[in-house]
């Protein structure tokens, strides 16, 4: 065989691996082909070619890799099994960067499905070598490097601390700081995903002066940027009043606000949960909040939107009305209580007519002031209804009639109450009992319209156990009337009337 047939040889192997593993990777990004192609055994097919003298074919061997390992989790086990990530981990520190990206997004799509995967990116030695690419001068290789970061490091804390031993932090914050959004994006992520877990990884994140940075970029014009700025900070502030005042004092007030009025919903989302971080501290934040004009742009905020993107905003309200009466009062002052109770009215899910709930025990819990000021708004028969539907969730039942108990037990405005006499079951009844039997001793009107809107008649025909708390407020009740009324509107009082009549001999002249 001459070298020209020899040449020739070579060139049709090497076309055939290129077009191989180009094919495979155009296959893996359709779902319908990847049950075909694991069956096929395209992962021990692959391995030998990302150690291939040609670069093209070691780059694209490793992307059909990694768009395997993304699509399910027994794909990356496979990659893990088939003893591919060593390879891709020592060639992270070899090859240039178009395959740097691409054995990076293999080990990010690993480690993503699992911390039992991410660990296993962890064990052959994936870390140091990501490290190192966030220093790499391609952005690319820095992008594609804490993109594998952050989704190792989301799973738990000692996942997270693996990443953070590793020395990745102060580079990521390095990465926030350079000109590309996109890298920009994928490094606060990653930061995000650090802090999350606890109060000492928050604080790592902290002291390589990350907050000063992330607080800089919230106004940047980048939607996604945005909401990873303001994802990280709440989970910087969420760990404690320490670490909440050092985003504060970042001077993200006000203009953190700006943001709840922004045309992207999870920017609003993510604003809200930053200020309810903050908010849910102590009075003293809740109060910085208030001075900055946060409590009406967090309202403005909730009736613009539905769905999730509202939990917050309605969390941050109730977690700052908890603190104080003057809190609560800012809340009502600036008009959340329609808005929560329209949030308890409209919205289908649960879990988030449970935190409208919540938020409006808190706000009503404080004084019959605050009280009445949420029986108003008829919350008090939504939150009934919630609590006695079958349909409802067993925390939505717990909340409404936790939030039940606080209003009524503060509540002086006896025409939201007369309703529950007539629908309230007995352990909701005990409570409404009990304000009737505070307030009309002491009102002369309340008595008199209590008797002419059929109250008192109904307190009689209460069935209470002899001796129970409901019964001895029916008592006082009773007792603030002369003895006749409370016969005369007693059940059968009627009928011993009218037996009177029959036996009465009328005085004939």
């Amino acid at each position: 065989m001459s070298q020209r047939q020899v040449l020739q040889v070579f060139e049709l192997y090497q076309n055939a691996r290129t077009r191989f593993v180009q094919m495979v990777a155009e296959q893996a990004t359709k779902p319908q082909n990847i049950e075909t192609l694991q069956n096929a055994g395209i992962m021990s097919l692959l391995r030998p070619l990302l150690l291939d003298v040609v670069p093209t074919i070691q780059q694209t061997a490793a992307l059909a890799l990694g768009r395997l390992a993304n699509y399910n989790d027994d794909l990356a086990e496979a990659v893990v099994k088939g003893d591919i990530l060593p390879q891709l981990v020592y060639s992270l520190a070899e090859q240039n960067c178009v395959y740097k990206k691409a054995a990076a997004f293999v080990l990010r799509a690993v480690g993503k499905h699992s911390p039992q995967l991410a660990q296993a990116t962890v064990d052959c030695g994936a870390l140091d070598s990501l490290v190192i690419c966030l220093e790499d001068f391609d952005p690319g290789v820095k992008e594609a490097a804490a993109w594998a970061l952050a989704y190792i490091a989301r799973h738990n804390a000692e996942l997270s601390q693996a990443v953070v031993d590793a020395g990745a932090v102060p580079l990521l914050v390095l990465c926030i700081q350079e000109p590309e959004t996109a890298l920009k994006r994928i490094a606060a992520s990653a930061l995000s995903d650090i802090s999350k877990h606890s109060p000492e990884l928050a604080q790592t994140v902290v002291d390589v002066g990350a907050i000063a940075h992330l607080a800089q970029m919230i106004l940047n014009p980048d939607e996604k940027l945005k909401q990873q700025v303001l994802s990280a900070l709440s989970h910087i502030a969420k760990h404690s009043v320490d670490l909440a005042e050092m985003v504060v004092e970042a001077e993200i007030f006000p203009v953190v606000l700006t943001c709840l009025k922004d045309k992207d919903d999870f920017v609003k989302k993510n604003a809200c949960t930053l200020i309810r971080e903050i908010a849910k501290h102590t009075p003293e934040l809740s109060q910085l909040i208030v001075n900055a004009g946060g409590v009406a742009a967090v309202i403005d905020c909730i009736g613009s939107c539905k769905g999730n993107i509202r939990l917050p905003g309605i969390m941050m309200l109730g977690y700052m009305a908890a603190h104080s009466e003057n809190l609560a009062m800012a809340v009502i002052i600036s008009k959340g209580v329609p808005q929560l109770s329209d949030c308890l009215s409209e919205e289908p899910e649960d879990h988030i007519k449970a935190a409208a709930a919540w938020a409006l025990g808190q706000v009503g819990r404080h004084t019959p002031e605050h009280a009445r000021a949420v029986a108003i708004t008829n919350t008090l028969p939504v939150l009934l209804a919630l609590y006695m539907s079958p349909e409802s969730s067993e925390d939505l039942q717990v909340k409404s009639k936790k939030a039940i108990k606080n209003i009524i037990q503060k509540c002086t405005y006896l025409p939201a109450l007369e309703p529950f006499l007539y629908d309230a079951p007995p352990n909701i009844l005990k409570y409404v009992a009990g304000q009737f039997s505070k307030v009309l001793p002491h009102d002369s009107k309340a008595r008199r319209l209590f008797v002419t809107s059929g109250g008192l008649k109904k307190i009689q025909e209460i069935k209470a156990e002899p001796g129970s708390i409901l019964q001895e407020y029916i008592n006082n009740i009773n007792s603030c009337y002369p003895e006749e009324i409370v016969r005369y509107y007693s059940p059968g009082y009627s009928d011993i009337l009218l037996q009177r009549i029959d036996s009465y001999q009328p005085l004939i002249n």
